[in-house]
């Protein structure tokens, strides 16, 4: 901006490119929002699982902030209390959508022991797995938006505290949106995280 504007006043580029250049902002199609960061862990409700290490996991679960993605609506600010952990119908740009006009984009799964649209038909271990190394029951790995590499430390009773909690939450029927490949087109809402930096 300030060659152009050194070039404007040396009548090299006229006023009004100058004027078009600095209205330009590549974030005006785009709407910002204040997402949901803290949320409750919701209660458990089973039994099968030793008490203390149910609680350990939604202490876990809570200080982690697992539903800011995984509650549907608090990507975009609007929680749902009846989705918590439930899943997003809101996802995640993985790719950026200033730079490809069809971005990659993850749908935050759902948590619950729903065996139809969560995880009910995953052993505690494969949730450990997940929580750990981000490889799903079928073996394929997340995207590093699910941030499993910052939990890859955790110990084996945390990550099975964790298991247990999630194994103990109301069942919650709700299927998210297919994730979504750089150049396909997303049919659902997603939203935007990235970190920049200025080039020299």
């Amino acid at each position: 901006m300030q060659t152009l504007l050194r070039l404007a006043l040396y009548g090299v580029v006229p006023l009004a490119l100058l004027a078009c250049a600095a209205e330009y902002n590549p974030l005006d199609d785009y709407e910002q929002l204040t997402p949901v960061t803290l949320l409750e862990a919701p209660p458990a409700t089973a039994n099968n699982h030793p008490p203390e290490a149910v609680a350990r996991g939604q202490y876990l679960v809570a200080l982690l902030g697992c539903g800011s993605c995984h509650t549907d609506g608090a990507l975009v600010g609007e929680p749902s209390s009846a989705r918590l952990l439930a899943g997003s119908g809101v996802g995640i740009a993985y790719s950026n959508p200033l730079a490809q006009a069809n971005p990659g984009v993850v749908y935050p799964p759902n948590l619950t022991p729903d065996a139809n649209t969560g995880i009910g038909n995953w052993t505690l271990e494969q949730i450990m797995v997940m929580v750990k190394s981000g490889t799903d029951n079928h073996g394929s790995q997340t995207l590093p938006v699910m941030p499993w590499p910052a939990y890859a430390n955790i110990t084996d009773d945390d990550a099975r505290a964790i298991a247990m909690y999630l194994q103990s939450l109301t069942p919650v029927n709700h299927r998210v949106p297919a994730n979504v490949r750089p150049g396909q087109r997303a049919t659902a809402p997603f939203v935007h995280f990235g970190v920049y930096r200025s080039r020299p």
